[in-house]
């Protein structure tokens, strides 16, 4: 009679380090993708304020290159299809278009020396300059938590509590071959 209650025990502590895998696997899947969802909603914030800061860049610009519509209509569209996007992927893409949108008109910017003397202009393009250097950070914090998570789903034995709940990967914040381009301004 002993060894069979023995025998229980051990099951029963076998059960209960089980449950606890589970358990602590669970909690940390759950974990790691409420960080990539709290990184990407910094990232938001971030692109939000930079959008922001366009009508009031694109306003200066124009008083001094009048003749550089086309450049200050692409930066508008840009911003446009960044406040349409409705997933995380057409938000990155609407980025990436608004990032060289940027860079053209920070280019023709240059043609004008009244303009980049302007001290309303370089406030924005201060701020501008500001706001991209955090985006930068808060895309590499949020790959960061995509890759953690990411590694937590694919490495044995969470993956398999991952598949049993149906956690998925989450996409990181890649930038398209043609925001790795210099942006290309004639006058």
């Amino acid at each position: 009679m002993q060894s069979w209650m023995i025998v229980l025990i051990i099951i029963g502590v076998i059960v209960l380090l089980i449950l606890w895998f589970v358990v602590g696997t669970y909690n940390s899947l759950i974990h790691l993708r409420n960080k990539v969802k709290d990184q990407w909603a910094q990232i938001d914030v971030l692109l939000k304020r930079r959008v922001d800061l366009i009508p009031n860049l694109v306003e200066t610009v124009k008083g001094y290159a009048s003749h550089e519509s086309k450049t200050l209509e692409n930066v508008v569209a840009a911003r446009n299809k960044f406040f349409d996007a409705k997933t995380m992927e057409e938000e990155i893409k609407a980025d990436g278009e608004l990032s060289r949108a940027l860079g053209r008109l920070m280019a023709v910017a240059e043609a004008y020396p009244d303009l980049k003397a302007n001290t309303n202009f370089m406030d924005l393009q201060a701020n501008l300059k500001e706001s991209e250097d955090k985006i930068q950070y808060a895309r590499q914090f949020y790959n960061d938590a995509v890759l953690n998570y990411k590694n937590k789903l694919e490495v044995f034995p969470s993956n398999i509590i991952a598949s049993l709940f149906n956690f998925k990967p989450e996409a990181f914040y890649e930038i398209d071959e043609a925001s790795k381009e210099v942006p290309k301004v004639q006058f």
